[in-house]
């Protein structure tokens, strides 16, 4: 079924499918925000045969940068509202992959009356410089790249966010990016290469979740690759094991994966990991029947 996400400001196109006895709405990865993605297609042909309908929803669109965590948490209320409007009273959980996990545990924190549950795919539990700090590290180590390169990157990674912080004047910082874009390794770094090509500030870069985890009381199902090489799996599990309120936290590591739940990060229908494809109805079926 073809609906529309009234988020006030804008309308966003969406997908319903399936019966309800339970409910999941989708939220996106920061690269990845339409419905027809192929993660959030698996989701739509996975739960309605185990009677959980799925709500898909382009995410809005913005000229520059990321649509801020508090705008993603307030469309996704919208999009839980025009979910109940069509499935009633059933239990509804959040489903987030990557980026999408923070304000899905900011809605789960906000409205707990609302959520019955989460599920996060690849979520980072440190903020957004951080994570990129490590998944940039990480991107320069699969490609060969030693101790010296990962010092270069670590001081071009810093100028970025203390430029973008209003630390340091672009000036200043544009001429460090400048000592750097001829390196081989300088497009794994994720540096604009002119800094008038980013936007002036990054509402979330310092977004901490822990404090937002500490108020997180529904169940909760984390799903990690054991080779995720952008989120910090371990740093990530230790925030929610240390802060979660809720006394139901499932953790779930996926041999064979990366940042997607995929065999080697393999973009298809096809690559699904059969571990997670089975856990995951399983794990919401039993939060459903609760």
């Amino acid at each position: 079924m073809e609906l529309v996400v009234d988020a006030g400001d804008v309308s966003l196109p969406a997908t319903l499918d399936g019966p309800a006895r339970g409910a999941i709405v989708v939220l996106h990865g920061s690269g990845e925000p339409r419905r027809s993605y192929f993660l959030y297609e698996h989701l739509a042909r996975v739960f309605p045969a185990a009677g959980v309908a799925v709500l898909r929803f382009d995410r809005r669109p913005r000229e520059r940068g990321d649509v801020p965590y508090t705008v993603q948490a307030d469309d996704a209320l919208a999009a839980v509202a025009q979910m109940r409007r069509h499935v009633g009273d059933v239990p509804v959980g959040l489903w987030a992959w990557s980026q999408g996990a923070w304000p899905a545990s900011a809605v789960a924190a906000r409205r707990p009356e609302l959520i019955s549950f989460l599920v996060l795919v690849a979520g980072s539990g440190v903020s957004p410089a951080a994570q990129m700090r490590y998944g940039t590290a990480q991107q320069l180590l699969l490609n060969g790249y030693a101790s010296a390169e990962l010092a270069d990157l670590a001081r071009l990674r810093d100028t970025l966010e203390n430029a973008v912080r209003g630390h340091i004047d672009r000036t200043t910082a544009q001429a460090v990016i400048d000592g750097y874009a001829d390196r081989p390794w300088f497009p794994l770094a994720h540096v604009p290469r002119d800094l008038d090509d980013h936007p002036g500030t990054w509402e979330d870069m310092d977004h901490d979740p822990e404090p937002v985890i500490a108020q997180v009381r529904c169940p909760t199902l984390l799903f990690y690759g054991e080779a995720d090489e952008w989120t910090p799996a371990d740093d990530s599990i230790a925030v929610w094991r240390r802060a979660a309120a809720t006394d139901d936290l499932t953790v779930h590591r996926l041999a064979g994966c990366t940042h997607l739940p995929t065999a080697g990060g393999a973009e298809t229908l096809e690559s699904i990991s059969s571990d997670h494809h089975n856990t995951m109805p399983t794990w919401v079926q039993q939060q459903v029947r609760r």
